[in-house]
């Protein structure tokens, strides 16, 4: 009797037992992946996600990469992303290997498994990934018929917690160096060259790779870093960080992926800049992604023309680390508006910072629903947002919110944060009182308080910022916080509603994201007792984790809560930056000057 393929199994021993088949089956309108392409391919590539579907296909990232592979002739790129619980149980109950969702091919079978890091949380998704598809977790253990495992997005600039997990890690932007890597792998393939030979090759030919396994780490006796070392010649100390050369011109799927299901963010999303003016001194993306490129009106209005035609979404998403600074934002909503406001396509805006919105919003807000808006504000004293470089004061928010009442909103969402060095008791208070005259401004129009929701969250150090050597603050001072903003909202009536989450797993990313190779065994140890999709509260369990920890033998108060000294060596140093240490350090001394 012939054997049921692993389409045939996947079809009959998993689709029918599942919560929401749809996000298996693949086959989606603009898949790229044709039945046979697989099998012809030189170079066969999984493109993995480590959480599931509905996150991942709202990733603009991973399109990329997908579109630029199957584009590239003689490769195959095909996509994967983390099973929910009840698929993953069946999956080893079965003995169904990971699959691809275009065509359901062994993921195993790849020549590259590229995984995409978004979120510290993440990290256990990766091995869940690997052991699923059958290759081993630590590179040391993979031979020559197993992918390389390679890694990118803003969690790879600091890759030391998963190094020993991780073939190959890139380090900067994704399109010049995808393709690049693309070509090499199928030249080194094609002449005969080992999968493990390959490591080495690509780290000395590209200096925006890194090889982990091929640094070795030395300590000094208080558990600081001393030093990391190439093993083998000819390998570069520091790690360069790629940059694509020409934005308006880079790859850019202009056919996405369009999803069977409900996804986080389901619309068309359109990179309109890349990096951040701002500066703003804990954000991580702000420091990491420049210098500023600018993607031209014109050309965002073909990507958006030709995506709206290919997938027929009702929003069309401008993204940005912020938006408001893009330079033409007026010219380009106008344009936008005229073209879609006819077709009922909602135009979003996010990122809008909020002293820019104010003139933006009554010319933008033709073709906006208006349900909510939401406003990151950070900081909720004047001074402080001066300290951390937030260029917003409370007249600046006050202004937009009366302009976002006048021109139809109803609800805003006031975010901020918690945490901040020398922040006061009188910073955390303002937070409630902010979001109250937030709320009245809407009474200047004759009209009821506003509802505003005042999400507040926990302050993460991150590397490659002024906040990379601070000692985060324990948790007993975050539930202080908490207990202080809900006593300060039992005090008094409004229109006001807070939403904080137990800061436990801002803590635990806090160690992630500053950790060194020795966390490896932590995540390893975590994984093995259940971790995997912890950024769903339902899957979350810092229990867990505390475990992992003491088996591991790690402190992880060493990695969040210590301060650390501007002369110590950091873990992710090797790694190419393109602000110097020396300016990164004189924003933190500065920090504390101006408070």
């Amino acid at each position: 009797m012939q054997q049921p393929t692993l389409a045939d199994r996947v079809s009959n021993e998993l689709l029918p037992h599942v919560r929401q088949p749809a996000q298996y089956i693949g086959g989606e309108v603009n898949q790229l992946v044709q039945p046979g392409a697989w099998e012809a391919a030189a170079v066969r590539v999984v493109i993995a996600f480590s959480d599931i579907y509905t996150i991942g296909m709202s990733h603009l990232g991973c399109q990329i990469l997908y579109w630029i592979a199957n584009h590239t002739p003689g490769v195959c790129a095909e996509r994967v992303y983390c099973p929910w619980w009840d698929a993953e149980e069946l999956m080893r109950r079965q003995h169904l290997p990971l699959f691809t969702w275009d065509t359901r091919q062994p993921a195993r079978s790849a020549d590259i498994f590229a995984v995409s890091l978004q979120y510290e949380l993440g990290f256990p998704g990766v091995l869940n990934l690997l052991d699923l598809a059958g290759i081993p977790l630590r590179a040391a253990e993979r031979g020559d018929d197993d992918p390389l495992v390679i890694a990118g997005g803003p969690q790879a600039d600091n890759p030391e917690p998963l190094a020993e997990f991780l073939d190959l890690v890139v380090i900067g932007d994704g399109e010049q160096a995808f393709a690049e890597l693309l070509a090499a792998v199928r030249e080194y393939k094609a002449g005969g060259l080992p999968r493990r030979a390959m490591i080495p090759a690509l780290a000395r030919r590209f200096a925006w790779v890194y090889a982990p396994n091929l640094y070795e780490p030395s300590y000094h006796a208080d558990g600081t870093l001393a030093e990391l070392r190439p093993t083998l010649p000819g390998l570069p100390d520091v790690i360069e960080r790629c940059h694509a050369p020409d934005f308006e011109t880079a790859p850019f799927p202009e056919r996405p992926l369009v999803p069977w299901i409900n996804t986080v963010h389901d619309r068309i999303a359109l990179e309109i800049m890349r990096g951040c003016p701002n500066l703003c001194r804990f954000c991580h993306a702000g420091y990491t992604k420049r210098p500023l490129r600018l993607r031209s009106v014109a050309r965002i209005l073909e990507l958006a023309e030709t995506a709206y035609w290919a997938t027929g979404h009702e929003e069309i998403g401008l993204l940005s680390l912020s938006t408001a600074d893009y330079p033409q934002l007026h010219a380009l909503a106008e344009q936008l508006n005229a073209r879609f406001a006819p077709r009922m396509t909602n135009i979003s805006f996010p990122s809008l910072r909020v002293d820019k919105m104010l003139q933006d919003i009554p010319s933008m807000a033709r073709s906006v629903r208006k349900g909510g808006l939401t406003m990151a504000v950070e900081a909720a004293s004047d001074d402080l947002r001066r300290a951390i470089r937030k260029r917003v004061t409370d007249a600046d928010l006050l202004a937009g919110a009366r302009a976002a009442y006048a021109a139809g909103w109803s609800r805003i969402k006031l975010y901020f944060m918690a945490g901040f060095p020398n922040e006061r008791p009188e910073d955390i208070d303002r937070i409630y009182d902010l979001s109250v005259a937030v709320s009245r401004e809407r009474c200047a129009l004759g009209l009821a308080p506003a509802a505003v929701t005042a999400s507040v969250a926990w302050l993460v150090p991150k590397p490659f910022t002024p906040l990379q050597w601070m000692a985060q603050p324990p948790a007993a001072y975050f539930d202080s916080v908490r207990r202080r903003l809900q006593a300060r909202k039992h005090a008094q009536r409004s229109a006001v509603r807070l939403a904080m989450q137990p800061p436990q797993r801002a803590i635990l990313e806090a160690v992630l994201a500053r950790g060194d190779r020795r966390i490896g065994p932590a995540i390893l140890e975590a994984w093995r007792r259940g971790a995997r999709l912890d950024a769903w509260t339902e899957r979350f369990s810092i229990e867990r984790w505390q475990n992992a920890f003491a088996t591991a033998g790690v402190d992880a108060a060493f990695y969040a809560h210590r301060e650390r000294p501007l002369t110590e060596r950091l873990p992710w140093d090797h790694i190419g930056q393109h602000l110097s240490r020396a300016y990164l350090a004189r924003g933190y001394t500065e920090l504390h000057d101006q408070r």
